[in-house]
């Protein structure tokens, strides 16, 4: 008759470290990310009651401010599972948000966009295609909609004093050109890291910043915060593969 043997309590507590292993090198960087968003939103909650008058300055804060957590994800090496995951609940608030104003402060002020939406899936297809192998481009493609964009709005209402017209839209030409501007930065700093200095970077990044611009000037429905993360990590991935960087 056989007996149950009993694991001693040495090999339990090894066990039980081999399981929270895991656990932990999935749940601390998401924490992360989780506490870098909340201190995100209560910032622009504060900031819409100290500024009632400028509810646009509180949407461009958030969108620069939530772009960036892309920078933390690939610090933090956060999987690609993760990040889709993130980006497909982001998409499901953002729907019920049309319905149900959850955070009035952070969507769309005095007009119709699905800006929220959009950007959300360009987080997710990014994500999805480069994520594993070149994350290099879904920051680039992200962070050039955050700064670009937010850039854009913010120099745009300040200063934008010579105006033209797209598809009934108001542009600036100082806020094209601030698109423009943070557009290269952006690029331009992330190629240099990731590929070193060389002309063809800096070339790289002017043509997806002029890109960049022209797609962010048909912004009818928000739909600038698809096209331009898409077809500017699009395009800077095809450029770096088709130039020789020896």
């Amino acid at each position: 008759m056989g007996h149950l043997e009993l694991s001693s309590p040495v090999e339990n507590a090894i066990a039980l470290r081999a399981l929270a292993k895991p656990i932990a090198n999935f749940a601390y960087p998401l924490g992360s990310v989780f506490i870098y968003l909340a201190i995100l939103v209560v910032l622009a909650e504060t900031l819409s009651r100290l500024i009632p008058n400028d509810p646009e300055l509180t949407r461009k804060v958030v969108h620069i401010g939530s772009g960036n957590v892309i920078l933390l994800a690939w610090w933090l090496d956060i999987s690609t599972e993760v990040i889709v995951s993130a980006a497909i609940i982001a998409a499901a608030i953002a729907v019920t948000s049309y319905i149900i104003p959850i955070l009035p402060s952070i969507e769309s002020v005095g007009r119709k966009s699905f800006g929220t939406l959009f950007y959300a899936i360009s987080i997710g297809v990014l994500t999805a295609y480069f994520w594993q192998d070149s994350p290099q481009y879904t920051a680039i493609g992200i962070l050039t909609m955050a700064w670009g964009d937010g850039m854009a709005a913010i120099i745009g209402q300040r200063f934008g004093k010579h105006t033209y017209q797209v598809f009934q839209i108001t542009k600036s030409w100082e806020g094209s050109l601030a698109m423009a501007g943070a557009s290269f930065a952006v690029t331009g700093l992330i190629l240099w890291l990731v590929e070193g200095n060389s002309w063809q970077i800096w070339s790289i990044s002017l043509v997806v910043a002029l890109v960049a611009t022209i797609l962010e000037a048909f912004s009818k429905l928000g739909i600038d915060n698809l096209t331009v993360p898409l077809s500017s990590a699009a395009l800077c991935f095809f450029c770096v593969q088709a130039l020789s960087f020896n």
